[in-house]
């Protein structure tokens, strides 16, 4: 007998709560954490240097985390050698562009043992929904 699984709450947060596991343990093996990685990722995007004040807005919106927790991310990168830090710039170091690159190799593989073999099409309609939801619960933590 096969189980329908309803998209609700429950079933988002488990699916998620797993994948953070996978993906935690993955950047714990490269000694950074998640929103390391993602600051590191913003600033490799943009071609290794960014403006400061428009990556710690990205941090705070993409992550949900005040200003001084993303300004704490960016110290700890710089104390680590990975990134420089300006007033208006920063940088990623040769260190911090090669660690980004490693872990982003590591997380394309990762993101491909689970996903990978899903139909395009469920996906793509997943990935609607899912946006969706985060729109609407964005908005619900906007008007509060």
């Amino acid at each position: 007998m096969s189980v329908t699984h309803t998209l609700n709450g429950q079933v988002i947060g488990r699916t998620a709560l797993a994948v953070f596991a996978v993906r935690d343990r993955l950047l714990g093996r490269a000694g950074i954490t998640f929103h390391q990685a993602t600051a590191l990722f913003a600033v490799a995007t943009a071609g290794g240097s960014t403006d400061r004040a428009g990556l710690l807005a990205q941090l705070t919106g993409s992550l949900q985390i005040d200003g001084p927790t993303a300004e704490t991310v960016l110290a700890e990168l710089a104390d680590a050698g990975l990134v420089e830090l300006s007033e208006s710039l920063v940088t990623n170091t040769a260190a911090g562009g090669t660690l980004n690159a490693a872990v982003r190799a590591e997380l394309d593989e990762l993101t491909e043992s689970l996903y990978g073999d899903l139909p395009a099409e469920e996906r793509a309609t997943a990935g609607r929904l899912l946006a969706t939801v985060t729109a609407r619960a964005n908005a619900v933590l906007a008007a509060a």
